[in-house]
């Protein structure tokens, strides 16, 4: 078995451990309520759309949808996934290049048959 060694903090470690965790917290918090916001939003969009309310064309509300989506997907990734905490470098360059693939692929087929 391996040993374990416990290492006291001093009070100003705890104190900015404290603190950390309490700034942490709070940019969880903000970013879950940016997110539901940002959902209250998005349905509101569609039920107006869907309502014939002027100016809520499809035109207007798909590329919002859109564009909230993929603000979701960033702050998810960035804030509860941790990716932007330091030593994530290899996890984020492979998603990255995960989301650069799911893009051009799709973009070829459809492009090899468009023409």
């Amino acid at each position: 078995m391996s040993e374990v060694e416990m290492y006291k903090r001093t009070p100003l470690e705890q104190d900015l451990f404290i603190r950390r965790s309490k700034e942490t917290m709070r940019g969880q918090v903000m970013m879950f309520s940016l997110m539901i916001f940002m959902t209250l939003v998005s349905f509101t969009f569609v039920v107006a759309h869907l309502q014939g309310v002027e100016g809520f064309t499809k035109y207007l509300v798909i590329p919002l949808l859109f564009l909230f989506a993929a603000v979701q997907v960033a702050l998810q990734l960035f804030y509860f996934m941790h990716m932007k905490e330091k030593g994530h470098g290899v996890p984020q360059m492979f998603m990255f290049t995960g989301a650069v693939f799911a893009f051009l692929i799709p973009l070829t087929f459809v492009t090899i048959v468009w023409w």
